[in-house]
């Protein structure tokens, strides 16, 4: 309580005897409002004492229209700092076209941008557009996902990554791919990404591909998420996808650098748990491990699927008047989200479709092209 006190005090004093001005810029009713709502966020004293000359940050980011609240929430650590540069941030995004409101939402979820410094952001900049088509593109993507760009300030291994990538045969439309989906992989050191490549490179050569620095591209451009992950996880999942499915080196090849490459980063315990429960799922409905594992070779996607969303989604068809043979037949119908499957099956009912003998594709079609055919079917 005394230490609470000796804090809005301090904060009392500041506001009224401090060379900043914000009697003169800020209304009391404005300054009291911001004390209620955001109780003792200017911290009067560091952890040695010094006093933290962050005023002029609070009143640069709620005059930038930033959830104050939000930021502190997710880097705290942002307000004790001495220093900050939001406004050169934003004079810097706002030379790019982004606009007030995106700026202030980028500081909103990533406050650790405003301690970058101008120099950093330029040169951080210069190398996106070099994978990037636009100014405008890059503002897109911070404002989907401040992290990606401002997670990390160290420019040369950034450069050193880009570099290296490019030279293994990556295209700049699958840099765009992983600057986007996988922007982790820029903030891995660089010998990390080699271990990976590496490790592909000598894979694609164990199984007999001719051309290792394509199949790296292959892999890669279709799992961007595969450099974040260990060369341990990947090879374990290439294992259980020969070993289960009983594949020749050349099946396991085409698998792996085709639907296969997803699987390649899901944990080992999830891939295995969900296929085990796959498998005793339509092995229960009258299925043979024949079917199983061509049903599950047809569609790898289905192995993302937790045991309650498989089985729950399974249940509803079956319910539905599908046969497990349809579902065999038609796996991307498991595509659909568990309401959308009951919601289609009761409009396609109520239509007078038959679903026991006609094709059920469409009920993972988009919403587009199924509403157009019920309109069909109900004229």
């Amino acid at each position: 309580m005394i230490m609470a006190s000796r804090n809005v005090w301090c904060m009392t004093r500041n506001f009224l005897f401090g060379s900043r001005g914000w009697m003169i810029q800020y209304s009391a009713e404005i300054f009291l409002k911001s004390i209620s709502l955001r109780p003792f966020s200017v911290k009067c004293d560091s952890k040695d004492g010094e006093p933290l000359k962050n005023e002029d940050l609070l009143k640069n980011l709620l005059t930038m229209g930033v959830d104050v609240d939000m930021a502190r929430r997710r880097q705290p650590g942002v307000f004790n700092r001495v220093s900050t540069n939001e406004q050169a941030l934003k004079i810097f995004l706002l030379s790019k076209g982004a606009s007030d409101k995106v700026i202030g939402s980028i500081i909103s979820r990533y406050p650790r941008a405003i301690t970058r410094t101008l120099e950093g952001l330029s040169k951080r900049w210069e190398l996106w557009r070099k994978i990037m088509a636009s100014d405008l593109e890059i503002v897109n993507i911070l404002e989907r996902s401040p992290e990606s760009f401002f997670r990390s300030n160290n420019n040369l291994n950034l450069e050193n990554n880009i570099k290296f990538l490019c030279s293994v045969g990556l295209t700049n439309k699958c840099l765009y791919r992983l600057l986007t989906s996988a922007p982790r992989t820029f903030s891995n050191s660089l010998n990390l990404n080699k271990q990976m490549v590496e490790f592909l490179q000598e894979t694609s050569i164990s199984l007999g591909h001719n051309d290792p620095t394509d199949f790296v591209r292959k892999i890669i451009c279709k799992n961007p998420s595969i450099l974040i992950q260990s060369t341990k996880r990947v090879k374990t999942n290439i294992e259980f996808l020969q070993s289960t499915f009983n594949l020749n080196k050349e099946n396991l090849l085409l698998l792996i650098c085709g639907p296969g490459a997803g699987i390649l980063d899901l944990s080992n315990d999830c891939t295995k748990r969900n296929y085990t429960n796959i498998q005793e799922k339509l092995l229960s409905l009258g299925c043979t491990d024949e079917e199983v594992q061509k049903f599950v070779l047809s569609y790898l996607n289905v192995v993302f699927l937790s045991e309650k969303k498989f089985n729950d989604k399974i249940d509803c068809l079956i319910e539905g008047k599908i046969s497990i043979s349809q579902i065999i037949e038609n796996p991307r119908v498991l595509d659909a989200s568990i309401n959308t499957l009951k919601t289609r099956i009761k409009e396609l009912v109520h239509a007078g479709y038959d679903l026991s003998s006609s094709n059920i594709a469409l009920l993972s079609w988009s919403q587009k092209r199924y509403k157009a055919k019920l309109k069909r079917l109900n004229e």
